[in-house]
């Protein structure tokens, strides 16, 4: 619940309350918080366009089921590390990002994320709205859009994965970050696999605060052949013995579905 102080943080238009983030800046790093509990999102200064929070790379690991996206969209910028990092190293593949809070986008400068340009753009948009009226159009859609008050309703329904499903191309992915925490979490997870016809794969993470969860358009991921990922050539070795630690918390849960 918020407190009456928060009104402060608060902007209003026609559409929603939106509450206004702030920057947390260290010597190594900048981060982006709703509240000083909670870290939305984290840059190293050194490396931009790394992925310094481990679920991110977790969430990455759509590589193994579609290793050449053309199409990705993305709900919830953040402080734009999976947008900064798929702008760099999937140079063949087209971005939309989706953030319904137009504070979190005047905070793009702050993390360097990319100008808008022919294939990468961000939009203000409600990402719930933009799946349901916009059918094939991903190759993978990664699902990250939590505010002040958490995972909102309408991006952990049933109706929204069933929007998701539709709104992604044949092969199509969806990754969702959700937070082992929410009451409704094991809910979530059923209702990803009843919309995608299979069970959902849940990549739990080692701190256990929340898990990566996998879907796959045209067939259960447990009957998916993994593919090989090949290094993007600018990645340096530590950000690739990183990517590929978390590609094997991918295969490790594989391999535990499967039992």
């Amino acid at each position: 619940r918020r407190h009456l102080d928060d009104r402060l943080h608060m902007s209003f238009d026609t559409e929603q309350v939106h509450v206004k983030p702030f920057v947390f800046e260290t010597r190594r790093t900048k981060s982006l918080h709703f509240s000083i509990a909670e870290v939305q999102s984290c840059m190293d200064l050194t490396q931009p366009d790394s992925l310094d929070l481990e679920y991110t790379r977790t969430m990455m690991g759509f590589l193994l089921f579609h290793p050449m996206p053309l199409r990705i969209g993305m709900i919830g910028l953040g402080g734009g590390s999976l947008a900064k990092f798929c702008y760099r190293y999937l140079p063949r593949a087209d971005i939309t990002v989706l953030e319904i809070n137009p504070h979190v986008i005047a905070l793009r400068d702050e993390f360097a994320v990319p100008r808008d340009d022919e294939r990468f753009r961000v939009v203000r948009a409600d990402g719930a709205r933009y799946v349901r009226a916009h059918q094939d159009a991903f190759d993978v859609l990664l699902v990250d859009g939590y505010d002040y008050d958490g995972l909102p309703n309408a991006l952990s329904s049933r109706r929204f994965y069933d929007d998701a499903f539709a709104c992604l191309r044949p092969s199509g992915v969806v990754v969702a970050n959700i937070h082992l925490g929410n009451p409704e979490f094991p809910l979530i997870v059923e209702r990803i696999g009843l919309s995608f016809n299979s069970t959902a794969l849940q990549v739990a993470e080692r701190n256990k605060g929340n898990a990566i969860v996998f879907a796959r358009r045209d067939c259960a991921l447990s009957q998916c052949a993994l593919e090989a990922v090949i290094r993007p050539g600018s990645l340096d070795n530590a950000q690739w013995k990183l990517m590929q630690a978390a590609f094997a918390r991918v295969r490790t849960a594989m391999s535990k579905d499967a039992l």
